[in-house]
């Protein structure tokens, strides 16, 4: 789909997160996460907000931390399967992305893990194209800590560089990227932190999506909704479908795709599930 065919939307979730709910209220984020009903519900109430939309959003991507059982570690593979079981019920006309967050690969990510990541869920980074828009996702573990396996992240920047250059011939709309970690909360300039990425490589990063018209990177990982702009890259953090870390509910981000912009909004679950998208954003899908 190299040719832009007019507005469309898709749907971003991140963290739906099996386990952590449990772990974050009994203060046992190692072992606590041997129950995540509670989360089953979250994602099953998303998948039938998804469902319910008229007209269907071109793909539905979550951006990482599917379970919160870290590799080796002993609920994971319950979690993954109870996940895939939800997930199975999205509609057959809405194609699913994963995007690898830490909880997926691990915050020191190796091979083992990223190989078992792949087999589970598919690759870690890869690149497709909707209507003349082209889209990255991209492995923001390997950015976090590579120090496990060096020539994974010197592949990845490798790749990212022809794809840029490939998106730059083939003058697509907008580039917009997908990743688990921030690479930034609300400044391009703050300090780093477990939720953001060092600045050194955000700078690096940030530098490559502004030579090449980079228009957004959305991202998850931070369970609270934040962002901020730089140079016409905008930054967006959505909350979680799952464990909620601040203020915000559980929820979706509705993405409208236009000529000239990205416009998006974030909905709760129940939102979304009882009155779909409003008509200010149904209005721009109109316009041909």
């Amino acid at each position: 789909e190299y040719q832009w065919k007019g507005p469309f939307y898709f749907i971003q979730g991140a963290d739906p997160q099996f386990g952590l709910m449990k772990a974050w209220t009994h203060g046992d984020t190692n072992n606590g996460d041997d129950e995540w009903g509670e989360e089953i519900k979250l994602a099953e109430q998303a998948v039938q907000a998804v469902n319910k939309l008229n007209p269907k959003p071109k793909f539905f991507v979550l951006c990482g931390d599917l379970v919160h059982g870290m590799p080796g570690s002993r609920w994971k593979k319950n979690q993954e399967q109870d996940l895939k079981d939800v997930l199975k019920n999205t509609d057959q006309d809405i194609p699913l992305v994963f995007v690898s967050g830490n909880h997926d690969i691990g915050n020191t990510p190796t091979r083992e893990t990223i190989d078992d990541y792949c087999k589970n869920w598919g690759d870690d980074y890869f690149s497709f194209w909707v209507g003349g828009v082209f889209f990255l996702v991209l492995n923001s573990q390997l950015y976090f800590d590579s120090s496990e396996c060096p020539e994974l992240r010197q592949a990845q920047d490798a790749w990212l560089d022809e794809q840029l250059a490939v998106a730059a011939n083939q003058k697509c709309k907008h580039i917009i990227v997908f990743q688990h970690i921030p690479l930034f909360l609300s400044k391009p300039d703050e300090d780093h932190d477990y939720f953001n990425l060092d600045k050194s490589i955000r700078r690096e990063i940030m530098e490559k999506f502004h030579k090449a018209g980079v228009r957004a990177v959305f991202s998850g990982h931070y369970h609270r909704n934040a962002g901020g702009s730089c140079k016409g890259l905008e930054m967006v953090v959505s909350s979680a479908i799952g464990c909620q870390l601040g203020q915000d509910t559980h929820g979706l981000r509705v993405v409208v795709v236009t000529e000239e912009e990205v416009v998006h909004r974030y909905y709760s679950l129940t939102e979304l599930g009882s009155h779909g998208i409003e008509k200010e954003l149904l209005d721009l899908l109109a316009k041909q």
